[in-house]
């Protein structure tokens, strides 16, 4: 072969290595990312080819499928209660997928690699290709309570049985309907960009017991009692303190806190202060405490932290900050802020003797022949306090409901410990507070369920907003929803 035919032949023998390099690269490297590239139609098309698994509530499907007239998209999702269902199963649609139905597309649409017995199963016998399911840890009795009793207010309901971690009810309002926008019609466009924030001021596609974070006001002075139980400051419910009324913020020219309520406060004990929601003892608790010992304190309840559920929560914050600040942060304001379900988790803590177990919303995945490929077991986080501060936190958190602030939450015959929270928010505190309570109920075998309740704008005169008549009975109406299930 001569010299130039020797080039070309090199030449063409690079151009095909290069090629196949290439193709290599595609089929092996990328593919996952092309798989799952959003701009992928192939993608949309093969995962509405197939009728999706279901999402279980208490052995009912809460979602469905059912067959289109489109020629691209062979099925679309439908949903069961879908307002009340939303802040739990998120939705599968033409334009995302998100919550449960994201987390667990790949075992909802079938493709996940744990299930391909069946798929090969199905493929030798011709049957049609379905998903599996995702069984929840959901309470429906419990989950409608809280949506019906949030109605047409804004805010949002966690619920948790302390003894295993397992979320009872997840409700966020407004919210809306999946079923709306399942399809590939202008109405489903149509409905999709009204639900925009930018269209929608009420945003109601925000997960508001999940992914938004409130002042958690004078719900949070139960974690500034345990701080100050735990780390010795104070030993016991029933010992009084000695902070002044109004307390003197440090570090500021002057500057007072009061109490909302005469003549209970001074020298009031851990348990009086919790019944009549003392702010000058709990303010004296987090600035003697300090900063970094609060810190750590909140850290223990699950603040600071983002939490998986497996849905992502957002993090609640406990900053580090400076010393009025943190007097401040010690009563719930201040750059202190929450989640419902971090402060449900706060309750659940208590009510389980200090033990904080691991929230989840999903017991099993289940594959398409009900064989269990997935199970959750119940996994403890954190001891935010020993056995006995947590008892005797229990102790004054009942005295609340009992004699204190919080009498809407009263149930006959049932021991139920909670703290009613109002939390200021806006420019100079201008904006309508929001009204919160957490709280728990307590049986022979344990709490089954520990609750948080946050209303956004219960009502427009400031003089009626209060945890106690606008949040309390709604967290009442869960907990007898869930206690009405043990018998």
């Amino acid at each position: 072969m001569n010299k130039p035919m020797r080039r070309v032949a090199v030449f063409c023998g690079l151009l095909i290595l290069a090629l196949l390099v290439r193709v290599n690269w595609v089929q092996f490297v990328q593919a996952d990312e092309l798989q799952t590239d959003a701009n992928n139609r192939r993608v949309l098309i093969e995962r509405y080819a197939h009728p999706r698994g279901d999402i279980i509530v208490e052995g009912n499907s809460i979602t469905g499928s059912v067959e289109t007239d489109d020629n691209d998209f062979a099925y679309k999702r439908t949903y069961t209660d879908g307002e009340m269902w939303a802040p739990v199963t998120g939705f599968a649609s033409l334009f995302n997928t998100t919550l449960l139905e994201g987390i667990y597309d790949s075992i909802l649409t079938g493709d996940d690699d744990r299930l391909f017995f069946n798929r090969t199963i199905d493929m030798l016998t011709g049957k049609d290709r379905t998903g599996g399911n995702v069984v929840t840890t959901l309470n429906e009795d419990a989950q409608r309570a809280a949506f019906e009793g949030l109605g047409d207010k804004k805010g949002a309901v966690a619920a948790i049985d302390p003894r295993t971690g397992e979320i009872l009810a997840l409700v966020s309002t407004p919210s809306y309907d999946p079923s709306t926008f399942t399809g590939n019609s202008s109405d489903d466009t149509e409905a999709w960009s009204a639900l925009q924030k930018e269209n929608n001021p009420d945003d109601p596609m925000l997960n508001r017991a999940l992914r938004e974070t409130y002042p958690p006001g004078s719900t949070f002075k139960v974690v500034t009692a345990a701080a100050a139980l735990e780390n010795g400051l104070i030993d016991g419910v029933d010992e009084k303190t000695a902070y002044p009324d109004p307390f003197p913020l440090p570090d500021t020219d002057g500057q007072e806190v009061g109490n909302l309520i005469d003549g209970y406060c001074p020298d009031a004990s851990l348990r009086t202060a919790l019944m009549w929601s003392c702010n000058t003892v709990f303010l004296g608790i987090s600035d003697e405490l300090g900063n970094e010992t609060m810190m750590d304190t909140a850290a223990t309840f699950g603040f600071n932290e983002e939490v998986f559920t497996p849905v992502r929560a957002e993090a609640s914050q406990y900053p580090e900050d400076n010393r009025p600040q943190n007097a401040m942060a010690g009563i719930g304001q201040a750059s202190n802020r929450a989640t419902p379900l971090q402060m449900a988790m706060v309750a659940a803590a208590i009510a389980n003797d200090g033990k904080l177990m691991q929230p989840y919303m999903v017991d099993q995945l289940v594959a398409p022949n009900l064989n269990v490929i997935e199970q959750t077991e119940p996994q403890e986080m954190s001891r935010p306090l020993s056995a006995e501060n947590a008892q005797a936190l229990q102790s004054a958190m009942e005295s609340v409901v009992d004699e204190g602030t919080a009498s809407n939450a009263k149930i006959d015959g049932v021991k139920v410990g909670g703290k009613t929270g109002t939390a200021q928010h806006g420019e100079n505190n201008e904006a309508i507070p929001y009204a919160w309570f957490i709280s728990y109920a307590m049986t022979d075998n344990g709490s089954p369920v520990a609750v948080a309740v946050v209303v956004e704008n219960g009502s427009q005169d400031r003089n009626e907003v209060g945890g106690n008549a606008l949040a309390a009975p709604i967290a009442k109406d869960v907990m007898e929803a869930v206690l009405a299930g043990q018998n």
